[in-house]
């Protein structure tokens, strides 16, 4: 099992190992209660949500969250300006298959916008959620899961207490994008017919 992997297109690391040595541009303060994540906004996009881990509550200072709202053009252009250049950080969970998913690992993971392959495949999808939905509210999932499925399937190897090796199953592997038009009658919205999704893989 290995802690960090890390390519110029996309690094996975243990959410404990980038909390004892958090990579460049960012540094970790302890908290009575747990520990707080800073890093330079103008460098990364952050999208992780509070949450607990073996340290107490983990917060990242200037994180939008997994769920990023926009409420006009303006809002849009700098969100997609910032996922076409930054590297952007999530954090995910490989679970184990069952009833009620076992959690295994947590990670961070890293994808770098800037890099030809990922932006062009952030560049179609977004194109084609807006003129699908254009002067609407939409909702737009950016799904990781096939590109840590093949990454893992070359990486790492998973057991589990009683040492069977398991493929984990991934947990909040994606990212959403919420545009909220101020159309009075956004029917389609209303009706769940504006929601899209794209997938973003390493191939």
């Amino acid at each position: 099992m290995i802690n960090r992997a890390t390519s110029s297109r996309m690094g996975v690391t243990e959410v404990d190992e980038f909390l004892r040595e958090p990579p460049a541009g960012f540094s970790v303060e302890a908290l009575d209660s747990g520990c707080r994540v800073l890093s330079d906004p103008e460098e990364s996009l952050v999208l992780v949500d509070d949450f607990d881990s073996r340290r107490g509550k983990i917060v990242f200072e200037n994180s939008l969250g997994r769920k990023v709202k926009m409420h006009n053009l303006c809002e849009y252009s700098s969100m997609r300006k910032s996922l076409l250049s930054k590297r952007i950080y999530l954090r995910v969970s490989a679970c184990q298959e069952a009833t009620e998913a076992r959690v295994l690992k947590q990670y961070v993971v890293s994808i770098d916008g800037n890099d030809p392959l990922i932006k062009w495949q952030m560049e179609r999808g977004l194109d084609w959620t807006i003129s699908s939905v254009a002067g609407e509210s939409y909702r737009v999932d950016i799904d990781l899961t096939e590109a840590l499925e093949s990454w893992a399937a070359k990486n790492i190897h998973i057991k589990t207490d009683t040492l069977i090796k398991v493929e984990p199953v991934w947990r909040d592997a994606s990212f959403t994008l919420k545009y909220y038009s101020d159309a009075l009658f956004d029917f389609p919205h209303w009706f769940g017919f504006s929601k899209r999704n794209f997938k973003l893989t390493l191939t």
